[in-house]
């Protein structure tokens, strides 16, 4: 049968309501990529689910479609949403296929270019607020106790609906549930949703290894941190909604919630693409920590199925690498400037 989206392949597994009338863009069905070289380096089976094959590029697509199936069921003429970037692009795009008015929320001069314009491309009306992400939320979270817009941030309980769907598609890949599930943590929902998929699917549960980038931090430090500075722009949130559920998931999993610094988190993006798969700072944090873990020598993987969640594709945020990036050199139309060039074969 030819995929029609999550919501048609797995709605018995979700609480939605009866009004929900189906807004897909064929979301989900990401693949579960093995990757060799990681895993002989340590001694695992070792996975990438990389959600940044999504149609937006990241993984909100899988709440998106929940969140603005329900909106349009009930009536809602217009969504709105605070975003660091993904979040605005998946409710642009969900919007847009919807028929529906979209406004977003970004904090000023924080987002990525690729998904600024991702927002902008769907016809969102975009709007930057003097402040934070955090600050951004607690706006909208207003204006929609007040009017009838509808909230499509991750606090909205059908966003964790469909992104539960994740966990699904793993456990049916593999056969069950992985050893350990390593994945990013800003404002919390997706490792939120990962566990509840995880308990509801009844097919294993994993140790859950969080991640948050050492400058945005506050379920490792213990507190909000009101002024989080990262690279890795999604996950740059100081004040996570769902911060007690992550803190649950980890606990109730036996796993844990560190951090690790940007640096960490770039020579995991290099190294994932070194395996040939490119994606944005933030979604390489899951590697990161654990790589991080291993050296410190508190994780062991040994024989052990381990997925690395990429939440983003490398398109969202190219910035590091443009910056970095030294124009080619430019030589003679002619086969012996080029052998020259690229040396012996």
């Amino acid at each position: 049968m030819t995929y029609q989206g999550l919501i048609h392949r797995y709605g018995q597994y979700l609480d939605l309501p009866a009004h929900t009338k189906n807004i897909s863009l064929l979301e989900g069905n990401t693949p579960l990529i093995p990757m060799p070289r990681l895993s002989r380096e340590f001694g695992c089976e070792l996975f990438v689910k990389f959600e940044g094959l999504n149609p937006t590029g990241s993984f909100k697509d899988r709440g998106m479609t929940a969140a603005i199936s329900e909106a349009v069921g009930r009536g809602a003429q217009t969504v709105i949403c605070a975003s660091t970037g993904n979040t605005a692009a998946s409710a642009a795009a969900y919007a847009a296929r919807a028929g529906l008015r979209a406004v977003v929320l970004i904090p000023e001069g924080k987002v990525a270019a690729g998904k600024l314009a991702g927002a902008v491309a769907y016809g969102a009306e975009v709007i930057q607020i003097q402040g934070s992400f955090d600050d951004a939320l607690t706006l909208v979270v207003e204006i929609t106790q007040k009017t009838p817009i509808a909230l499509v941030n991750s606090i909205n309980p059908f966003r964790i609906e469909g992104q539960k769907t994740a966990a699904f598609e793993i456990c049916d890949v593999l056969g069950g549930a992985p050893d350990w599930l390593c994945l990013p943590v800003g404002n919390a929902g997706n490792i939120t949703s990962y566990w509840a998929g995880f308990k509801q699917y009844q097919k294993g549960l994993p140790q859950v290894l969080g991640v948050q980038a050492a400058g945005a931090a506050p379920l490792v430090l213990g507190y909000p941190v009101e002024k989080p500075e990262t690279v890795a722009t999604a996950i740059r949130i100081g004040k996570p909604a769902r911060g007690e559920q992550a803190l649950e998931a980890a606990h109730e999993s036996n796993g844990r919630i560190i951090s690790v610094s940007d640096e960490e988190i770039l020579s995991a993006q290099r190294i994932l693409a070194s395996e040939g798969v490119w994606v944005e700072p933030a979604s390489a944090a899951g590697l990161a920590g654990l790589m991080a873990e291993s050296v410190r020598g508190s994780f062991d993987a040994s024989g052990k199925k381990v997925v690395v969640v990429c939440t983003g594709h490398g398109l969202k945020d190219p910035s590091i690498i443009t910056e970095s990036f030294q124009s080619p050199k430019i030589i003679p139309m002619n086969y012996d400037a080029l052998l020259g060039m690229i040396g012996g074969v």
